[in-house]
């Protein structure tokens, strides 16, 4: 009789582990950024597609990654992204690359004379969740 009890207390701590674990971060295919001109102190709303390039001033801003939280999680949303600052009078320059997080945006932000760039969200456009599609299915 101990072994039935010991296999309740094995599955039982199982669904546990499973019900602890983390749910997977969704990639999105848009960032959303919020870019500002420190120079006529105005703000812009701008989206730049994964793997695309968006220019804002003289900044050339390409996303690699989008990650966002599923929705029964705390809000987070990183993305990977390299920012080249292309003014007319200098060469081309790599101002910033790497993750920057929404929660923190000091944490690894752009530092720039003239422009701020920070994460505001992730956005999948083709209306799933995100996940990869199932093998065999058409889409």
């Amino acid at each position: 009789m101990i072994r039935p009890a010991r296999a309740v207390a094995g599955i039982a701590a199982a669904l546990l582990v499973a019900a602890a674990a983390p749910a997977a971060a969704i990639e999105a295919d848009v960032v959303v950024l919020k870019g500002l001109d420190k120079i006529t102190a105005r703000t812009s709303t701008f989206k730049v597609p994964v793997g695309g390039t968006r220019t804002f001033g003289t900044l050339k801003i390409t996303a690699r990654h989008c990650w966002k939280t599923p929705p029964e999680k705390p809000p987070q949303r990183k993305a990977f992204l390299e920012i080249v600052d292309n003014r007319p009078d200098q060469p081309a320059e790599e101002v910033f690359s790497g993750w920057m997080f929404s929660t923190k945006p000091a944490l690894s932000a752009l530092e720039h004379p003239v422009y701020d760039v920070w994460v505001i969200d992730c956005t999948v456009t083709d209306g799933s969740n995100g996940a990869a599609p199932e093998k065999g299915s058409a889409g």
